[in-house]
């Protein structure tokens, strides 16, 4: 199974015809989910030949896998800005940070929904511990500004909990996005033992 586009776009026009692609594979999971994702209904619903497709992915299997990258990507841009803008206090980064992936899930959540399961279908194990790193990295650094003891292993806790706080969530259909902040950094928050009468 080949998990890497053909090649990747480096003219302007070949770069959209790539989007159109992933984005029709997106609209697809969302509208009908995984078993619907085949490369003739991708090429159709983003208006390209099936050969332009064939330029760029080897099969279906490949545009799962960069849609996978892409919002993973996504996220961690978001995530970095929260790096890069620090709060006035512990609870301020952890829950920026909390709210930045809950927002992320809950934005397309079917197609969040559909990834989830795709993900499972990929042998995608070390692009997903090179996430897990660079999220456990994001929230060491957070930690580490406000003195929190034992950084490394709280860091890889939170990201657990909040990771499978925010899948369950989606999983399960929820969309109030004000509501699952609230629970996740509580959570989180009574892990770092910080007083959380007030998230928001």
């Amino acid at each position: 199974m080949r998990l890497e586009p053909r090649k990747r776009p480096h003219q302007q026009r070949s770069a959209a015809t790539v989007d159109a692609i992933l984005e029709a594979a997106a609209r697809i999971l969302e509208r009908k989910g995984l078993d619907a994702l085949t490369t003739n209904a991708v090429a159709e619903l983003a208006g390209v030949s099936i050969g332009s497709l064939y330029q760029y992915f080897p099969g279906k299997a490949a545009i799962l896998a960069e849609l996978i990258r892409r919002e993973r990507l996504i996220l961690l841009a978001g995530i970095d800005r929260i790096a890069h803008a620090p709060g006035d206090s512990l609870k301020d980064d952890v829950c920026s940070l909390i709210r930045i992936a809950v927002a992320h899930q809950l934005l397309r959540p079917a197609l969040a929904r559909a990834l989830e399961y795709g993900e499972a279908t990929l042998p995608l194990g070390p692009e997903t511990a090179k996430l897990t790193n660079e999220l456990v990295r994001y929230m060491a650094t957070l930690l580490e500004r406000h003195g929190v003891s034992k950084v490394m292993e709280a860091a890889h806790d939170l990201v657990a909990l909040a990771k499978g706080m925010i899948d369950a969530a989606g999983i399960a259909g929820e969309s109030d996005q004000r509501v699952l902040v609230d629970r996740v950094c509580r959570a989180a928050l009574g892990y770092l033992e910080y007083p959380v009468s007030s998230i928001h």
